[in-house]
């Protein structure tokens, strides 16, 4: 039997086969022991086969299909080991709130960097867009310059308000999409809002600590009525970078791509080195210097500055 694994809870996984049937699915023992690090081997988006257990209506995974691609990052409380968001994904959409919760650039660059490294087509969506003051919308105008020039598609939603929903319903068409940002950004109320049959649940955000509560706790896909799937993720407080050389890192910031040939030195970093087109560029207001800030953090390892705002 083959499916699609469409929810993960850790232990067990529900697969819904060819003929739409949902199956409780576990994992054959041999997976345990195949040296993955991941926390879970088996992710929401992975194709799989499985097998129905003798006399019962539960089934056991034994082989996952080879993925097309997945986004993955490091696990937040145990930092050798690694966390698969969800698998096979055709477009990512990364939900990014200026206040309440903000959304710091770092957040945003590794998000990106990471969909660049495992060839996901990412999308940004700025949303409560009917809550800002005029020096937030200022902030979010600033945003959407620096990540417009780069080449990503930046579309200003609001779920509550409808604004911009079309245009992100017509991208997710026929198309398996993922929603991520921090917890309380509003991925579930904008799923609701694209497909209220779903009447996922929603909490609100705490205005003290202006941080998001987790309300989906597990990552899980559903069918869409125009088409499609999408998959909602629990919310990320932390973005680890996952296998990423330094060297390669220039690969995954497509601006500097662009231009690292200009540099005087085939190996160059863009740090200390002499004749830098990517140096020059920062300098020349042609690359915006958050990005290369979180170019540098990631080149070194930070794991705790990119969490703040480079201009506070």
């Amino acid at each position: 039997m083959k499916g699609v694994v469409t929810k993960s809870t850790g232990s067990w996984y529900t697969v819904i086969d060819d003929d739409n049937n949902s199956i409780d699915c576990r994992l054959k023992g041999k997976f345990r022991i195949k040296g993955i690090k991941s926390t879970n081997p088996v992710a929401v988006g992975d194709f799989v086969k499985f097998e129905y257990e003798e006399g019962k209506e539960t089934g056991v995974i034994n082989k996952i299909n080879d993925r097309k691609n997945y986004i993955i990052r490091k696990s937040v409380n145990l930092s050798k080991q690694t966390h698969i968001i969800a698998a096979n994904i055709d477009i990512a959409f990364l939900i990014v709130t200026i206040d309440n919760p903000p959304t710091f650039t770092g957040f945003i660059d590794r998000f990106l960097a990471t969909a660049e490294a495992y060839n996901i087509k990412s999308v940004i969506l700025f949303n409560k867009l009917d809550s800002y003051s005029d020096e937030e919308l200022d902030k979010l105008a600033m945003l959407d310059e620096t990540y417009s020039d780069i080449g990503y598609k930046c579309i200003a939603i609001s779920a509550t308000k409808g604004i911009g929903l079309d245009e992100v319903k017509e991208l997710m068409e026929n198309k398996t999409t993922m929603f991520s940002g921090h917890s309380g950004v509003g991925k579930s109320t904008l799923i609701n809002a694209i497909e209220p049959s779903l009447n996922l649940k929603t909490k609100e955000v705490s205005k003290q600590h202006k941080q998001g509560m987790h309300t989906t706790t597990f990552a899980e896909m559903f069918k869409l009525s125009f088409g499609g799937y999408i998959i909602d993720t629990p919310g990320i407080k932390g973005f680890g970078v996952v296998d990423f050389e330094p060297n390669q890192i220039t690969d995954y910031f497509p601006e500097f791509f662009k231009i690292k040939s200009a540099c005087k030195f085939n190996n160059c970093m863009h740090i200390n080195e002499p004749k830098c087109a990517v140096k020059d560029a920062v300098e020349n207001g042609e690359i915006a210097y958050s990005r290369y800030a979180s170019y540098i953090q990631m080149v070194e390892g930070d794991e705790e500055h990119y969490r703040t705002d480079i201009y506070s």
